[in-house]
């Protein structure tokens, strides 16, 4: 029996996996040392050459940590403000790609590109006109503050709208409207089922986006108990000085749940960016 020789081009050269394994060593050495300095002190941190083997003080500062701040309810805040976040840009900028997508009405591509261009806006700009509403509101020091500002982005919508473009025929929805389907029950039954990998990757997008957000819940968050982790992490510094193996016990434990997270759904997450990308 003939055995063939796989041709020259179909073999992955060996600089493939050299570069891969420089990019992977690239991705997670800043992890590492983050993880160096969180078991050390200040002066181990910026010695020269610098260490590279983990200290014994890791529980010793994450006892610290927890002690100086209130950092499980930091991480609750954080849960419930990125959780609310990821699961709510996953069906709303689903169901308003939706509308772009395969609803017929007045302006439809006139209002999808001012969406579109609010992109083009810094996140920045719109942190006055979002506190004055916030404050009208009496949500300041609240965590709906952080949710409700965050449940649909520009960037959520654009993505929705051009996944349920090429995935889902009109035929299929011309049927479920033949057999009396509401326009609700189309999308919830037959359209989001079909787009609901994309929807997951775009909410753990939004849930790790709002996990780390820092300059919005700066502005609006006053009190300890409402801070969210990274808030948290900030109050572990004070004015004068920074002690470097606090402050990286705080992140380290911080980055803790975005790394459990990601084990268990980092397959997936991998999955549903492929399958948008080789859509259509």
């Amino acid at each position: 029996m003939r055995t063939t020789r796989p041709r020259s081009g179909d073999r992955v050269r060996w600089w493939v996996y050299a570069l891969l394994a420089l990019a992977a060593f690239a991705c997670l050495f800043p992890l590492y040392w983050m993880f160096i300095v969180a078991t050390t002190d200040t002066a181990t941190a910026i010695k020269l050459p610098p260490e590279i083997v983990p200290g014994g003080n890791f529980f010793h500062l994450a006892g610290l940590v927890f002690s100086t701040v209130p950092f499980v309810r930091s991480i609750v805040n954080s849960l419930v403000v990125a959780g609310s976040i990821g699961v709510g840009q996953a069906v709303l900028c689903a169901l308003a790609g939706f509308a772009f997508a395969k609803m017929r009405f007045r302006g439809r591509n006139a209002l999808f590109l001012f969406v579109v261009l609010t992109m083009t806006v810094p996140t920045q700009l719109a942190i006055v006109p979002q506190y004055m509403i916030i404050s009208s509101l009496g949500w300041v020091d609240t965590l709906q503050a952080l949710i409700v500002p965050g449940l649909a982005n520009a960037f959520g919508i654009f993505w929705m709208r051009q996944h349920i473009s090429s995935a889902i025929s009109d035929e299929i929805l011309q049927a479920a409207r033949i057999d009396g389907a509401s326009t609700w029950q189309t999308f919830w039954h037959i359209a989001f089922p079909l787009v609901r990998p994309a929807a997951f990757v775009l909410g753990l997008l939004g849930f790790v986006t709002a996990w780390n957000d820092f300059l919005w819940p700066f502005v609006v968050l006053k009190s300890p108990e409402m801070y969210t982790v990274q808030i948290a992490i900030k109050a572990l510094q004070n004015s004068f000085n920074i002690d470097l193996g606090l402050a990286m016990s705080g992140s380290f434990l911080a980055t803790l749940p975005l790394l459990v997270l990601f084990v268990f759904v980092g397959r997936r997450m991998v999955a549903g960016i492929m399958n948008g990308a080789f859509k259509g």
